[in-house]
């Protein structure tokens, strides 16, 4: 199996429901977050797939639904008010960690952008600061 990876990074807030401490509190990250993308062969050129499809199917994906917008889990009841007064407000069906974030990615963004391309969307990690981040890495291929 081959593996590439390529990073992006957005700015995003979020607020993690029921957290015990600051996180419960409306906040945000600069976060940085690595694609790992995986395929059983190489292309004709020697590739898993070029860096730019990666660029193009799942950070364009990042820019275009969550950089600079607000994660708000769908069973927050912070939720219907922050809707109500901020368009950048995203409803998202997970409580959002940086773990769970990372799951989302490889088991639901991942196959859509990159069906028919014979790529997996292996693992993504996650980034909050530069001392912590979160890994999910997809079961059996």
């Amino acid at each position: 199996m081959y593996s590439v990876i390529r990073y992006h990074d957005i700015s995003c807030g979020h607020r993690v429901y029921g957290h015990e401490s600051k996180c419960a509190h409306l906040h945000g990250h600069n976060y940085r977050i690595h694609f790992e993308c995986t395929a059983k062969g190489l292309d004709a050129l020697g590739r898993v797939i070029d860096f730019s499809c990666i660029k193009a199917m799942l950070c364009e994906w990042l820019e275009t639904n969550w950089d600079h917008r607000m994660l708000i889990w769908d069973e927050d009841p912070c939720l219907p008010f922050l809707k109500k007064h901020d368009s950048a407000v995203v409803s998202v069906s997970f409580n959002p960690t940086a773990e769970n974030i990372a799951w989302y990615l490889v088991e639901v963004v991942g196959p859509e952008q990159l069906d028919g391309t014979g790529v997996t969307l292996r693992s993504c990690t996650v980034q909050e600061t530069a001392k912590c981040s979160a890994k999910y890495t997809k079961g059996d291929l």
